[in-house]
């Protein structure tokens, strides 16, 4: 697709996210995938502030940088980390280069092992508070341009957008609130992620495309199908899923 008609496609679900009936989850997840497209990255990672201020994932477009993330919020080390601490973007990482690395080893030889050589990172923004950072990484060397760097800042500001689905923010209590809920709708996504991997014997991202596939084909909410199924109000075995293959 031209990166000006995925861009438009882009700002037309932002614009739905507007509405009541609204699915942060996935929306974030189709926003990361489509951070990679426009900005042409190997992976894209959301990151969300917690009551306490600690990072946690929200959605990443792949299982490596999902897991990624994930050990960079633990740790409390790495560019989002900074980005988010800092409010201001953190660019063209080279994770080559030992002395630019010194303050996050334990990040960088995780990044370094699956494959990335540079990161970049970009704030959510709300007025003039950080709730959250965009993580970009890539597994060759390079700078994004002027142009993608002022494009990834803006799908930032959009992102963050999304998450807070154009509520009027008066105080703390209602904006502290919404994060928790995308936050505690992520936690009960990953727990169904696991639960059906092991239940069909597939990987992590195999069932979490299974189960997106259904919520899509049935018109539900992903949040809401992930839900039932953790409270045990729906039936598995609904949703169709490919059997691994027997072993010889």
């Amino acid at each position: 697709m031209p990166r000006e008609q995925l861009l438009s496609k882009v700002f037309l679900e932002v614009a739905d996210s507007l509405v009541a009936d609204f699915d942060v989850l996935e929306f974030l997840q189709q926003f990361a995938e489509h951070c990679t497209e426009l900005l042409d990255v190997a992976a894209a990672g959301i990151l969300l502030g917690d009551e306490k201020g600690h990072l946690q994932l929200l959605a990443a477009s792949d299982e490596h940088t999902r897991l990624l993330e994930v050990f960079a919020s633990q740790s409390g080390q790495g560019p989002c980390v900074d980005c988010y601490l800092s409010g201001r973007p953190r660019i063209h990482i080279d994770l080559t280069d030992p002395d630019v690395t010194l303050p996050w080893p334990q990040f960088t030889t995780g990044a370094r092992a699956i494959g990335f050589t540079v990161v970049n990172a970009f704030p959510l923004r709300l007025r003039e508070r950080v709730i959250g950072a965009l993580g970009l990484f890539q597994t060759q060397p390079g700078h994004l341009s002027d142009e993608d760097v002022l494009l990834a800042q803006a799908l930032a500001d959009m992102a963050t957008i999304g998450i807070l689905q154009q509520r009027t923010l008066a105080h703390n209590e209602v904006e502290r609130s919404q994060l928790q809920y995308a936050l505690t709708s992520r936690i009960i996504l990953e727990q169904v992620k696991g639960i059906l991997a092991e239940r069909w014997q597939v990987s992590v991202d195999e069932a979490f495309n299974v189960l997106r596939a259904y919520a899509r084909a049935h018109n539900q909410r992903l949040t809401q199908l992930a839900l039932a199924i953790t409270t045990g109000t729906f039936d598995t075995d609904q949703i169709p899923h490919t059997a691994p293959s027997p072993t010889l």
